[in-house]
């Protein structure tokens, strides 16, 4: 995918730019979406464009620069142009830090790459713009659940705790399309006799407008259905949970262990595990609120991390990319403060 051209300068040539004293851009890219913002000196958001995914994954970096260049672009117009003081990347899929130099490797050439002040691009997963989504705590954890399972902590020395995030090879399990599979297969097994009746043999085809479990399963295994959808299954799994399924409630159960491993584990690993840390949980199962989870979440982050403080966020990572952004650039609390409101009214949710 070749790079995407940006619109023309709303100031015009010859004319001064619209904000003279400089904008910075923040990037929030994941599967489905990526957010870029523009804001000023003082915090205000002064344009959003929203393009397709920019994960980045082994072979993808050329499309993901490229839609992130059009997004830099785009949004730097949209701005009426002027100054541009820094651009800062946070991406899915960055994990490792050969991904994250073959990424940069493909952004190194393209004209905003360095600021004004001759700062290279701020490049960073999409885990801390979460992050810093939820809190601003120089001590901090997050924890992504959505259709895959994330995490990431800091502390206040720079010291960061990550995981590969790569799945079943890296030891992850819990996100939607853990949940969706696992849900399958549990459903299959009581199905034939081999695992304990469940409500997911009659619920899992019926979501799908299938006639019976077979024929899901069947459209799986040939194609018809993509296995990428059956993340789709989580609502079906959580609402048996909810009345009173035993092997969805388990599966549920299940998850909130892992999310709080991922947490735990990174506070450990910082050595915050017995101090008041936020606690950042976002993605769409977690940002769903479904009470059997969360509360299961709660229960054991309490147990596990006795002072820390759980905080669900709904609002997009792309607020968390722009107050680090302007947090790397010195601003100050109020203009935080004023960058916060203005981005959760201007990026929907």
């Amino acid at each position: 995918m070749g790079a995407v051209s940006g619109t023309a300068v709303r100031t015009g040539q010859g004319l001064p730019p619209t904000h003279p004293e400089g904008i910075v851009i923040a990037i929030d890219g994941g599967g489905t979406k990526t957010d870029a913002v523009a804001l000023d000196a003082t915090g205000a958001v002064v344009a959003h464009v929203r393009l397709g995914a920019s994960d980045v994954h082994p072979g993808r970096e050329g499309e993901s620069a490229a839609v992130v260049d059009a997004a830099v672009r785009r949004v730097h117009a949209e701005a009426g142009g002027g100054p541009l003081l820094r651009v800062g990347v946070f991406l899915s899929g960055l994990d490792h830090e050969d991904e994250f130099a073959a990424f940069r490797a493909r952004i190194r050439s393209l004209p905003w790459f360095l600021g004004e002040d001759g700062v290279e691009a701020h490049v960073e997963n999409d885990m801390f713009a979460l992050l810093r989504t939820g809190t601003l705590a120089p001590d901090a954890v997050a924890v992504v659940c959505g259709t895959g399972l994330n995490a990431i902590g800091v502390r206040a020395d720079g010291t960061t705790a990550r995981f590969l995030a790569w799945g079943a090879v890296s030891g992850d399990w819990g996100g939607g399309s853990d949940i969706g599979a696992e849900a399958l297969r549990l459903a299959a097994r009581a199905l034939d006799g081999r695992g304990p009746e469940t409500a997911l043999t009659t619920a899992l085809p019926e979501s799908f407008g299938r006639s019976d479990l077979t024929a899901l399963i069947e459209d799986v295994h040939f194609g018809r259905l993509p296995e990428e959808r059956l993340a789709e299954l989580v609502p079906v799994v959580f609402t048996a949970a909810d009345h009173g399924d035993a092997v969805s409630r388990a599966l549920v159960e299940r998850q909130a262990e892992e999310i709080v491993a991922m947490a735990a584990s990174a506070a450990r690993r910082l050595g915050l595990d017995r101090d008041p840390i936020p606690v950042v949980l976002g993605g769409g199962v977690l940002a769903a609120r479904q009470p059997l989870l969360l509360d299961g979440v709660v229960q054991r982050l309490t147990a596990a991390l006795p002072s820390a403080v759980p905080t669900v966020v709904d609002a997009r990572p792309v607020v968390g990319a722009g107050l680090a952004l302007l947090e790397q650039q010195g601003a100050a609390d109020d203009v935080l403060r004023r960058a916060r409101a203005a981005l959760e009214r201007t990026v929907p949710a």
